[in-house]
């Protein structure tokens, strides 16, 4: 026997000398046997507890005696220390066998060392109970129950005359979770990311793998460098503090992107497709140059797609490998493609399986013609628009499939679209989650389905996109579930996640016409999770001054009703145009409504006083006339129809705009005003749109009345660049202030293109010609009065730059037709930040 403790004390020194005590996450059990009697077995334990921090105790002995043999799970994990990205994973813990016992049944289960985990519940986990016989298969399988739970350090069963003794060592638990270290991520982010938390049991397998979760966090943004150190600190009553030590270590950039297999398409061209960037100097406000195995999947499918757009349908990627550099700094990625052949469309046909809707009915829906080269988006735009023509029919429950044959000789894809009635499914109920703030009200009513309504596929989808143009949340999802109740109901799921909506917002930026600029605003576009929109706004320029307090609210009397009223006061320095500051302070109440998703109407009435003052002694005899103060009482008017792809920077459509505005019934300025103005963009190429456009007007007095100056339209500027605002209008020759006219009629033709640098700097180039011409003012007239309405013409180039800073709009252009009396310029530069 002291051979035995003499060996047992040996084997623990040399294992603590090498480190390997640290290696056990549940208890070091180092055990000798000897026979000193046939059939019996007398143990020696010994046992150095490290699963618990701050518990770790010698090698003592328990008392020997004649006992049954005994099965003993010490798990081996990895030490919680410092981690790399590649750590190697947690080993799982391995059940220690003994000699099978035969023989006795056992009286009782006894459990001792449990502090917060009563016995029966320690009891509950085991496959042995009293009055079971001693197995010890059935002891091994015990031990792998109990430490599966996660609760324990370590588990230790022995029989002592007929008693099953389990002795357990708790894991502690956590009090508190803390991150040091992380400056590029926030601590929200990274406690959303891993799953301990506080009053959970603390476990080294969970700790490593949320180890594992912070570096995926850091390496979806960049950051292969990085290293996660966790740290336990010891607390009383058997808890514990856990703190994870970030070393973030550079960003891993991507130094070259190359591409193999593509033949039709450049790598310059096909770096333009993807999303992911090389590393350059003037990235700093992007993150798409840093090295995201995420985004790279992505880019994959955005391969797809380019290539399905321009009729490769064979095309596919083979293979995307990021390789890191030897120094760790950066990566080259590879993209292996097989382009296969070109197609081009073939015969495209319809069937209908429908009584009384026939096929030719359906034919003006098919997006792409026979001969086009194949186009995957012109496919999926066929069925959307055949489905919802369909619908508009009263034929909710159809399903419309392409049937696509291809012809590899003839190398053409012949569609056709199989229309037949689908199951019949009722909008059984819609749940709503996520919105923690806004109310339910505010997004069912974008909702295109109720309960009870057919299901359409169409509608479910217009009803994301509303949901998601309100502006209020980071991500939208509208799904449907098959309902518990009937086979033909279903469950419409809708799940946000809010974003803020609070705006505190400051602007700098100079302009040809307002000059050094400052703006700030304050906005709330979900005012008490309602919905509503309130703004208020201050602008102070060199040449004009504003404040403005607006509210809207989008459902009035809960109808799709925008009501709204606006406060303001303006005051605009006009000296160098017509030698008078005027001043305006009134306000609006307003009323929008959609006809459809196209047409809109908005009907407004404002009052407003506005005084003209500091007007020049040498200014005209007309201008004269005007100064002082005068009340405008106005009702307006417009009705918009909008078909463009995108109101911020449209590529496709066209929207045309009707006003008309009656001043009269109040007030001391009687007139009626009628406006239009419209647009057409065609697409010619990648990146390259052009514009046409126009807008004319005209404004008349009205009970004996004339329309007074500060009304009149005025031409150049924003209106007809190389001009001055105001530079092509009537003008009194004598003083060169100019008056303004009575009507107007302007038109545009402007190509955008690219200027072949990187897409992110957002720099395109435009080429463009304006012409315009203006009509007189009310009764005046003389030899000094400069208002011929001749057409003045102006052509130019410029740049857009949609800079971090701000957009920057660069307009030069040259008069091609003036008159003598016109003001011209040669340079218009825009510029405006909001941060």
């Amino acid at each position: 026997m002291r051979r035995a403790l003499s060996c047992g004390r040996l084997l623990a020194a040399r294992l603590s000398r090498v480190g390997l005590g640290r290696v056990f996450a549940g208890a070091m059990v180092l055990a000798v046997g000897i026979s000193p009697l046939a059939g019996q077995t007398a143990w020696a334990q010994f046992t150095v507890n490290t699963g618990v921090p701050g518990q770790q105790a010698a090698p003592t002995p328990t008392p020997t005696r004649p006992v049954a043999p005994v099965a003993r799970k010490a798990p081996v994990v990895s030490p919680v220390a410092a981690t790399t990205p590649a750590a190697a994973p947690v080993a799982e813990p391995a059940a220690s066998v003994v000699p099978e016992a035969s023989g006795g049944t056992i009286a009782s289960v006894a459990v001792t060392g449990n502090q917060r985990i009563e016995a029966d519940t320690v009891r509950a986990y085991m496959v042995l109970k009293d009055g079971d016989t001693f197995d010890s298969a059935r002891m091994d399988q015990s031990l792998k129950s109990l430490f599966a739970t996660g609760l324990f350090a370590d588990v230790a069963m022995a029989r002592r005359g007929n008693d099953l003794v389990v002795k357990v060592v708790e894991n502690p638990i956590i009090n508190r979770i803390a991150f040091e270290g992380n400056k590029r991520v926030e601590d929200d982010k990274l406690q959303a990311e891993i799953q301990l938390h506080p009053r959970q049991v603390y476990t080294r397998t969970k700790v490593q793998e949320d180890v594992k979760r912070i570096l995926d966090v850091y390496r979806r943004s960049g950051r292969f460098a990085v290293t996660v150190d966790p740290k336990v600190i010891q607390l009383e009553q058997n808890r514990v503090d856990l703190a994870f030590e970030i070393n973030e270590g550079p960003s891993t950039y991507i130094r070259r992107i190359n591409f193999v297999g593509n033949q039709k398409f450049s790598d310059s061209q096909l770096r333009e497709v993807i999303s992911s960037r090389e590393e350059r100097w003037y990235r700093f406000f992007s993150s798409a140059d840093t090295y995201d195995p995420d985004r790279l999947t992505y880019d994959r499918e955005l391969l797809r797609r380019y290539y399905l757009r321009n009729g490769y349908s064979d095309f596919r990627v083979v293979s995307a490998v990021a390789e890191l550099s030897p120094d760790r700094e950066s990566f080259f990625v590879t993209i292996t493609l097989d382009e296969g052949e070109r197609y081009k469309f073939g015969d495209l046909n319809v069937e209908v399986a429908i009584p009384d809707v026939s096929a030719d009915s359906l034919r003006p829906h098919i997006v792409g013609q026979s001969g086009d080269w194949y186009n995957a988006d012109q496919v999926e735009d066929t069925v959307q628009a055949m489905t919802d023509a369909m619908g508009a029919l009263g034929y909710a429950f159809v399903d419309v499939r392409p049937r696509v044959k291809r012809d590899k000789e003839k190398r053409i894809i012949n569609i056709t679209y199989a229309i037949q009635e689908g199951p019949r499914v009722f909008v059984d109920r819609i749940d709503i989650t996520g919105n923690v703030r806004t109310l339910d009200e505010v997004i069912r009513r974008e909702m295109q389905l109720v309960e009870g309504d057919a299901f359409n596929t169409a509608k479910m989808r217009r009803s994301k996109e509303k949901i998601r143009n309100l502006g209020f949340f980071d991500k939208v999802e509208v799904t449907n579930v098959p309902s518990e109740v009937a086979a033909d109901r279903t469950v419409v799921q809708v799940d946000v996640q809010e974003k803020s909506t609070g705006e505190l917002s400051f602007g700098v930026g100079w302009s040809s016409s307002a000059g050094a600029l400052f703006d700030a605003s304050i906005r709330e576009r979900n005012l008490l999770g309602r919905g509503q929109d309130l703004k208020l706004g201050l602008q102070i320029a060199e040449r004009k001054q504003s404040v403005d307090l607006s509210f809207t609210e989008p459902y009035f009397l809960d109808r799709p009703l925008a009501a709204g009223f606006d406060l303001y006061s303006t005051t605009q320095d006009l000296q160098d145009e017509s030698s008078y500051d005027i001043s305006e302070t009134g306000g609006a109440v307003r009323l929008g409504f959609n006809y459809n998703q196209y047409l809109r109407q908005t009907l407004k009435y404002s009052l407003t006083k506005t005084t003209i003052k500091s007007v020049a002694s040498d200014a005209s005899i007309y201008i004269k006339q005007i100064e002082g103060d005068s009340v405008l009482s106005q009702f307006s008017e417009s009705i918009a129809y909008d078909r463009r792809n995108s109101a911020v920077d449209p590529s496709e459509g066209y929207f045309i705009r009707v006003g008309a505005d009656f001043a009269g019934l109040g007030g001391n300025e009687s007139f009626v005003r009628s406006t239009i103005d419209a647009a057409q963009y065609f697409p010619i190429d990648d990146d390259v749109v052009l514009t046409i456009s126009g807008e004319a007007g005209v404004i008349g007095g009205i009970l004996d009345k004339d329309v007074r100056l500060q009304r009149n339209f005025n031409l150049g500027g924003d209106n007809l660049r190389g001009f001055e605002s105001g530079g092509a209008s009537p003008r009194d020759t004598s003083t060169d202030d100019a008056l303004g006219g009575t009507w107007i009629a302007t038109a545009s033709a402007e190509m955008r293109f690219p200027l072949g640098l990187p897409e992110e700097l957002g720099v395109t180039g435009k080429a463009f010609t304006d012409v315009g011409t203006i009509g007189k003012p009310d009764n005046i007239s003389g030899s000094n009065i400069g208002a011929e309405s001749s057409p003045r013409m102006s052509a130019g180039v410029g740049l857009i730059w949609v800079s971090p800073m701000g957009p920057v709009s660069i307009d030069l252009a040259q008069a091609i037709l003036k008159e003598d009396y016109d003001k011209t310029e040669f340079f218009r530069f825009n510029f405006g930040t909001r941060f």
